[in-house]
């Protein structure tokens, strides 16, 4: 394999274990024989090495300079330029196809509040060269919202005041420009008939006898009803009420003051209005989840062939990997999950999603959140992985951070968060409303409602922090999650919601559960028009 460009020996290197820095890969092409710089290179690196370094590199052409009797700067040549780029292209998988939707999926149908997503074909890829071809120039993302270092939550009574507290300033924030407001204790002073408005957290939801609902609103100052008739508009509006979520209500006090009659229900939302954040370059970001390797059910084959056509020129505008958790597959997160482990040990697991995660060019930017069968608590928020799995996941150097955390790449804000509340959301909401087969559906509400995890005691397990770490303060422009093995996307507001699907077959547990998985599906997202592809590789 000719190594004449920096991409090749990017790949060349990743192929044999090592990322590298940018200066060093520079180098290595401007060698007067790259290939030979290469393994000189490699020779000299500390057994124990997997970032190869500028000083590596110049240390290897000095020692080569010396035994060949020419000067080091002189041969060294400057890299060849982008018009002389004429990479090897590796062979592409058959079924790798440019899909909207997977087979036998029906396309998202839109909905009132979202408008589908645009998707296109890798033909209309510009990759910003004359030659078709370009190296990866990626950004270093910004994140924000991450735990990781930051968890003070002790279990104590305090820790819950502050946590809900945090939650109901963060998002009457959000409420506040749209009603006038009045503290639950002030309405208790106010005389019957006032008309009046009040935000609070969702304390307690019960139907009355003659089916109207009854509506128990909490804040700072204490807890009031109101009353939500069957025979109003909103009433359908009760159905997607969670616990502790945050809402306002307008309406007037009965004549004993002691009931609002809602007129009006609010959630804080994303505003129809908002306009997200584009690339200003043609750039691309594949959005993946749930790999799952350990598991007897991991697809390797079809994880070879995204990563094998992440090296072709079809390719190359994709700089960027998002991986939303749950990288290995765990060790007891299931009953009998033992009996479905291909590999029984948690750090051998990582060891080989490591070799795996190798595979993928060593010049994409790589992001990664934990999820629940990963090696950190259980508990949301979950800080990033501890160093001992760093250290073992450090061949790409890849930005490691919490679930959930805002990435922004290239100008764009992604919103990751691995997804366990998506089972709760569908289990609570009517099946019209959310459902398995359609989780980005299941995403609005999260959006919706500007809470990743909204309610707090059910099967899901939140960490009380002085902070609502799971808030979502600032509206994202992407929202990447996984977990529920399905793959849906469609947009809210203009928010592109993506749930990423998985790369692990059905296992027996998720049959014995009825989970049928979209698996070996990668969402290829456009970061300058936040158009999308879908493509298959299993």
């Amino acid at each position: 394999m000719s190594l004449e460009t920096p991409a090749r020996i990017a790949r060349e290197l990743a192929r044999r274990g090592y990322n590298a820095e940018r200066e060093a890969v520079t180098l290595l092409a401007g060698a007067a024989d790259p290939a030979t710089a290469l393994d000189a290179a490699v020779e000299s690196a500390p057994d124990d090495a997997l970032r190869l370094t500028t000083d590596h590199v110049r240390s290897a052409l000095s020692s080569a300079d010396a035994a060949s009797g020419t000067g080091g700067d002189d041969a060294a040549a400057a890299p060849p330029s982008a018009d002389a780029i004429d990479p090897e292209r590796p062979d592409a998988a058959a079924d790798n196809t440019a899909v909207s939707t997977p087979p036998e999926k029906p396309k998202n149908s839109a909905t009132e509040s979202s408008s589908p997503v645009e998707t296109k074909g890798s033909s209309e890829l510009d990759t910003g060269s004359e030659s078709g071809t370009a190296t990866r120039q990626p950004q270093q993302p910004d994140v924000a919202g991450d735990i990781t270092g930051r968890s003070t939550g002790t279990g104590e009574y305090g820790d819950f005041v502050s946590v809900f507290r945090d939650r109901y300033e963060k998002l009457s924030e959000q409420l506040r420009g749209r009603v006038n407001h009045r503290p639950a204790s002030a309405i208790d002073d106010m005389p019957g008939g006032s008309d009046v408005a009040m935000i609070g957290l969702v304390n307690d939801v019960r139907s009355s006898a003659n089916g109207h609902w009854i509506v128990e609103l909490e804040d700072t100052t204490g807890t009031f009803p109101c009353l939500i008739t069957k025979d109003r508009d909103i009433a359908d509006l009760v159905d997607e009420l969670l616990l502790d979520e945050c809402v306002a209500v307008e309406g007037t006090l009965s004549d004993d003051a002691g009931i609002v009659f809602v007129d009006a229900l609010h959630f804080p939302d994303v505003p129809r209005t908002h306009r997200p954040n584009t690339a200003d370059r043609h750039v691309q970001a594949a959005l993946v989840s749930d790999v799952h390797v350990g598991s007897q059910e991991f697809m390797a084959d079809a994880w070879e062939r995204f990563a094998d056509w992440l090296h072709t020129d079809e390719a190359a505008a994709v700089e960027y990997l998002l991986l939303a958790g749950d990288m290995v597959e765990g060790v007891g997160v299931y009953p009998d999950q033992d009996e479905e482990l291909d590999i029984v040990d948690i750090y051998d697991q990582y060891e080989r999603f490591s070799e795996h995660l190798k595979a993928v060019p060593g010049d994409m930017e790589i992001v990664m959140i934990p999820g629940n069968h990963d090696a950190v608590r259980l508990a949301e928020p979950q800080p990033a992985f501890d160093e001992e799995l760093r250290d073992i996941m450090s061949a790409h150097d890849a930005r490691i951070v919490g679930n959930p955390s805002t990435v922004t790449v290239e100008g764009v804000s992604v919103l990751m968060y691995h997804g366990v509340s998506l089972d709760e959301v569908i289990a609570e909401l009517p099946e019209g409303k959310a459902s398995y087969d359609d989780p980005h559906r299941a995403m609005y509400h999260l959006l919706k409602k500007r809470h990743v995890a909204p309610k707090y005691g059910g099967h899901m397990r939140l960490a009380p922090e002085e902070r609502d770490y799971l808030v979502i303060e600032d509206v994202p422009d992407i929202f990447h999650t996984g977990h529920v093995h399905k793959l849906g996307y469609g947009k809210y507001h203009n928010v592109l919601a993506v749930n990423s699907g998985c790369w692990q077959a059905q296992t027996a547990f998720q049959k014995s559960v009825n989970i049928d998985p979209d698996a070996g599906f990668a969402p290829i997202v456009d970061l300058d028009t936040l158009n999308l592809t879908v493509r298959k590789f299993a």
